[in-house]
């Protein structure tokens, strides 16, 4: 297993302010092969862009849009990060923009485990990130391959052209689903997919967010790393004194959702805010711009809630996370310093 240095050369978060010219975004410390991109004030969409597709193309994280192309939207992934081109979406002028960056293994190659054959998979075993493009079958029981060799424990799907997109994630159990363009509760499709296992994704049933035939999908597989990433739950209790969640790590990225009733997908990371208490949080989900709002420290093992509203600390709800490092204190090995996601 490699060991990586430093998180930052897998992931990364990084905001730049919008001239309405193209710009070389650096600082990145790699060439991103996952960049999703939120404006931090304006009314705007987010928008997921990834190498497999390549530069150009983008999902929209608000809607159940098909995928789109604007040649002045990202440009290009470069060494030390991407160029944005004129493009309102990513560089309207004076706007301060944010984007978290994966390192993967470029474009990749198809996967052949399961009974589809994925157009491209770009994985990074020891930091626990998968991206695939695949073409359903349309077929019960249908499988793909993700490669990552260990159990993944969330994955985003969705269908090149219009559908919404579906978030798995273990601590719903089998069945159960998000919906990441809503703000929905988590539902159920009987069958939709059984438990990941580690060589495959298995889809029960049709189901037109995973496996329509001859329809084109994403998938976006992150797996849990000792003291890299975590990705769980937890029950809030409505108090400024809130909830621990033990990380394992100091994080530099969180996303939040509550499970059991309606509230938005909640992003923070520490460039943003680089002290506590946290209060500069995105929505993946609308258009809206950021909020400003008490939220939660970032700490040496991991984040407490600060809040007492239901986005992350409602009395009693169930919220799902997913969390990366800044500096982590072991390597999945339990030496030295752990590999970062997504390559």
């Amino acid at each position: 297993m490699a060991i990586i240095d430093k998180p930052s050369n897998k992931f990364s978060a990084q905001f730049w302010t919008g001239t309405g010219n193209a710009q070389n975004i650096t600082g990145v410390d790699f060439q991103p092969d996952l960049v999703i991109t939120k404006a931090q004030y304006a009314t705007s969409q987010g928008y997921f862009f990834d190498a497999i597709r390549g530069a150009t193309k983008f999902l929209a994280a608000q809607t159940s849009d098909a995928e789109g192309t604007s040649a002045q939207s990202l440009k290009s992934f470069n060494s030390d990060g991407f160029t944005i081109g004129t493009a309102n979406e990513v560089s309207y002028n004076g706007e301060t923009w944010a984007a978290w960056s994966w390192k993967a293994n470029g474009q990749g190659s198809s996967n052949t485990a399961g009974t589809i054959n994925t157009t491209y998979t770009s994985v990074d075993t020891d930091s626990g990130c998968s991206i695939i493009k695949y073409t359903g079958n349309g077929t019960a029981d249908a499988t793909i391959g993700h490669g990552l060799g260990v159990v993944p424990a969330t994955i985003f799907f969705k269908n090149l052209a219009s559908n919404n997109w579906i978030v798995y994630h273990r601590s719903l159990g089998t069945g159960h689903y998000l919906t990441l363009n809503t703000t929905g509760a988590s539902d159920s499709a009987s069958g939709a997919w059984c438990t990941p296992s580690a060589t495959l994704i298995q889809f029960n049933q049709v189901f037109g967010a995973t496996n329509t035939s001859n329809a084109n999908y994403m998938a976006y597989c992150f797996a849990e790393k000792q003291s890299y990433s975590k990705i769980g739950s937890y029950t809030g209790n409505d108090n400024a004194d809130g909830t621990f969640v033990y990380l394992g790590f100091k994080p530099a990225f969180v996303m939040i959702k509550r499970t059991n009733s309606a509230n938005d997908w909640i992003v923070l990371d520490n460039k943003r805010n680089p002290s506590n208490v946290l209060n500069t949080q995105s929505h993946l989900n609308t258009t809206a711009s950021a909020t400003v709002t008490t939220s939660l420290d970032f700490l040496s093992n991991g984040m407490k809630m600060r809040a007492t509203y239901g986005g992350i600390n409602g009395d009693n709800d169930n919220f799902i996370y997913m969390a990366f490092a800044e500096n982590p204190f072991v390597t999945s090995t339990g030496n030295g310093s752990i590999p970062a996601c997504a390559r």
